[in-house]
């Protein structure tokens, strides 16, 4: 006989899971693992009342993270007595670049970087890129792709030299990433330039998972997915993740392989990589995306969409 505590009325899982707007699948685990008031009842569970309910998420604001940064760039800056000045070079009439654009260089003159802001003809680029590099005033280029959209915006990476490639992109400092290279130097003083978009990503999961950042694998033992294989963010992101102990589930349209240190890539399916994540990323640019639905994920999953499309059903918050 069971003794059932006195509060209730009680709930089956299948209809706490339709209350809660979650799987039976997801209460049956958070009642096993003592997540949920809950009574087990032969192979089920049945759930209080006072549990049944939407449960809460925690969402993460960047600004706090992003203040400090910029805070410890100014005080580098002044300390040092740095002038720097920054070319930033964008196609005429992108209004998604412009609005980038402006808001870095907002953020560079709050840390006491020049930051020029041009537009060019796609006819003049080439030039405009040769010149920065010659000239001894520009300390560093930013290039705001895309540009033609095709295969010259991966030549115009490699026109910019990796003296002034502040953004990490051109294959010298691809191949230090790739070989998970760290330095430049001998006595490992000068660190390689890592892809900013990525390396932003990159510290706001330490920040998010309460991570140590100052060791060489902060990401050890941890899974994520990845669901963007782009040459700007998403493969840069999966071999930065790499290098520091995750193994990460990288997909693209063609689908997902497993990437991990000194192991050969092998297939892997959504299903399979999202049961397994600790963390999740997404960065797909299409309303066409089979977004990630919360019966996909585990409990307590940690998930970052830098894409303006969204890429998480509301049901991924719970």
């Amino acid at each position: 006989m069971i003794n059932f505590p006195s509060v209730g009325p009680w709930y089956s899982t299948e209809e706490a899971a339709e209350k809660m707007d979650l799987t039976p699948g997801h209460i049956s685990r958070q009642c096993k693992n003592g997540e949920i008031k809950s009574v087990k009842v032969g192979n089920s569970y049945l759930i209080s009342e006072d549990v049944v309910k939407r449960l809460p998420y925690k969402e993460f604001n960047p600004d706090e993270l992003a203040h400090h940064y910029r805070l410890k760039l100014h005080l580098a800056v002044e300390r040092y007595g740095y002038q720097l000045q920054i070319l930033g070079i964008l196609s005429p009439g992108d209004e998604a670049s412009m609005v980038y654009a402006k808001t870095l260089q907002r953020a560079c003159t709050f840390v006491g970087i020049k930051f020029d802001l041009v537009e060019f003809d796609l006819d003049s680029f080439s030039d405009r890129i040769n010149q920065a590099n010659e000239d001894p005033s520009i300390h560093g280029i930013f290039v705001f792709y895309p540009i033609f959209q095709d295969d010259r915006d991966k030549e115009i990476k490699d026109m910019v030299s990796p003296q002034k490639d502040i953004e990490g992109l051109s294959s010298y400092w691809s191949s230090k990433l790739f070989s998970n290279e760290r330095y430049i130097d001998r006595e490992e003083r000068k660190k390689a330039v890592l892809p900013c978009t990525p390396l932003g990503v990159l510290k706001t999961l330490i920040y998010v998972e309460h991570l140590e950042e100052n060791t060489s694998q902060p990401f050890k033992d941890k899974k994520i997915t990845i669901f963007n294989r782009s040459d700007v963010v998403g493969m840069p992101l999966a071999h930065m993740l790499k290098n520091d102990g995750a193994t990460v589930y990288s997909f693209d349209v063609d689908g997902g392989v497993v990437m991990q240190s000194n192991k050969k890539e092998t297939a892997i399916s959504r299903e399979e990589a999202l049961s397994q994540s600790d963390i999740i990323v997404t960065g797909v640019p299409s309303r066409a995306f089979e977004k990630v639905r919360g019966d996909e994920i585990r409990e307590n999953s940690t998930c970052l969409n830098f894409s303006f499309v969204a890429n998480f059903e509301e049901s991924a918050k719970l």
